[in-house]
């Protein structure tokens, strides 16, 4: 979960926008009911913007890769084109199985920029050095930090250079776990206008 200090920073957060935005969550195949009801906290909370969880939907079986015993990013959001999303402006699916994409050897989540469909996996948000686990509530933080994160991008913000910033990229755990739990004042502006 968020730290108590960023959530009771009212400047962190973003204002309410004049008309409400609808954010679909589907969770996917066995991915727990749970991280995507903390993600609609987060987007609710954050970002002041209407988000439900949706009914949960299979993993297209033609998005996993043999070779690479992994499921294609691009095919599950090429899949979500085809689901009922109601009156959802932007969705996020949500997985538990390991996603890449051709030019990476995994990816945490992926949208397409200024698209509809976003996919967020947890996979690897479990891990710790050493081969720990790390406690669900941190699971849970990263998850919400990546499906923001995709947000920025389905609303078209692009990666951001401040490290502070949720826009900036995240390669790897410790980057996403040093990144705060909001935007820079200039993706900020940028989102607030992308939303109206």
């Amino acid at each position: 979960m968020p730290s108590t200090k960023i959530w009771r920073d009212e400047q962190t957060r973003m204002p309410m926008p004049k008309e409400k935005t609808n954010i679909g969550l589907i969770p996917m195949g066995n991915a727990p009911f749970f991280v995507a009801k903390v993600i609609q906290g987060h987007i609710a909370g954050y970002l002041r913007l209407n988000a439900e969880v949706l009914e949960p939907v299979e993993i297209p079986l033609n998005a996993f890769d043999e070779k690479r015993c992994q499921y294609n990013a691009g095919a599950i959001l090429k899949s979500l084109e085809n689901t009922k999303t109601g009156d959802c402006d932007k969705v996020i699916a949500i997985l538990e199985e390991d996603l890449f994409i051709p030019i990476f050897t995994h990816v945490y989540g992926e949208a397409k920029q200024g698209g509809r469909f976003a996919v967020v996996s947890i996979f690897r948000l479990g891990e710790e050095a050493g081969g720990a686990s790390p406690p669900f509530p941190l699971v849970c933080e990263r998850a919400a930090k990546v499906a923001v994160h995709e947000l920025g991008h389905l609303f078209n913000l692009s990666h951001c250079d401040d490290e502070r910033c949720l826009m900036h990229f995240s390669g790897n755990l410790e980057h996403l776990d040093a990144t705060n739990f909001y935007f820079c004042r200039y993706c900020a502006a940028f989102f607030r206008d992308a939303v109206r």
